[in-house]
């Protein structure tokens, strides 16, 4: 879910269905819109000789799509084994229990309400499926129960909407609040600059292939709204409304109502903070 700004880090030009890593596959779900970008993008991941796969984020409730993500996997001899969601937004989750029941496959979320099978997602958590290896890394701050899947055959990490390949995310408040979101970054970026990890696969938008300078553009971003927002009010914008039109005045007003709830999640962490 995109809000404004566009990080940098080489993406590449678009994207499309196809192999994008040795293990990571791209289908594009067909719902592009000003908040999803070119639309979700569902990954499909598999060891290079394995005969399972792991799909994550099936995406919205779209029966094509759901049979094209099949019929991807069973080009290449393998069959859907687990299913993994990021975070429960209907862009990335609603087509998951349809999904699961083409397939047979659990779902696995960090959400208990998400969930189809007996097992979640937590902190700590080494997903393997045929062989292939994902570390659960928790990143909340878009909604309270985002996930990223560290891909270290790849030194590749799957964001779902905490980093996209294009413009910035949305705190989703209420249940996204911005002090988790800035530990989420800071997260990742340890990632990148303490594990290898060098590309995103992000839930929307392009590739990026330069992670570590994506997440420090969007700490920087964050940094720079953050202190127009606090600006603002001591310029005296009150309503979140008022802010945004004065702070996202260069962005698509098609994109505000977005835009002002990651405002009220920056207003809350400034009150928390004591700085308005």
């Amino acid at each position: 879910m995109s809000d404004a700004a566009a990080p940098p880090g080489r993406p590449m030009p678009g994207v499309r269905d196809g192999q994008v890593t040795e293990r990571a596959a791209c289908v594009l779900a067909p719902n592009p819109s000003p908040m999803t970008l070119d639309g979700t993008n569902t990954w499909l991941l598999a060891e290079p000789d394995a005969t399972e796969a792991v799909v994550v984020d099936p995406g919205p409730e779209d029966e094509g799509h759901l049979r094209r993500v099949i019929d991807a996997a069973e080009r290449t001899g393998r069959r859907v084994a687990l299913v993994l969601l990021t975070h429960g937004h209907p862009d990335h989750a609603e087509g998951a229990a349809r999904f699961a029941h083409l397939t047979g496959a659990p779902v696995r979320a960090l959400d208990p309400r998400l969930r189809l099978g007996e097992e979640g997602l937590a902190e700590g958590d080494v997903v393997t499926t045929g062989g292939l290896e994902l570390r659960v890394v928790p990143t909340p701050g878009h909604t309270a129960d985002s996930l990223s899947f560290q891909l270290p055959a790849d030194a590749a990490v799957l964001t779902g909407d905490t980093v996209l390949g294009r413009r910035t995310t949305v705190v989703a408040h209420p249940d996204g609040r911005l002090g988790d979101y800035l530990d989420s970054l800071r997260r990742l970026r340890s990632l990148a600059v303490d594990d290898g990890v060098s590309t995103v696969l992000p839930g929307h938008g392009p590739v990026l292939r330069d992670a570590r300078g994506a997440l420090e553009y969007y700490l920087v971003h964050r940094a720079k709204r953050l202190a127009q927002v606090e600006t603002a009010v001591e310029n005296g914008y009150r309503t979140p409304s008022e802010i945004v039109a004065h702070v996202y005045a260069d962005v698509d007003p098609v994109v505000w109502p977005a835009a002002e709830l990651s405002v009220r999640a920056q207003l809350d962490y400034l009150r928390e903070h004591g700085l308005v």
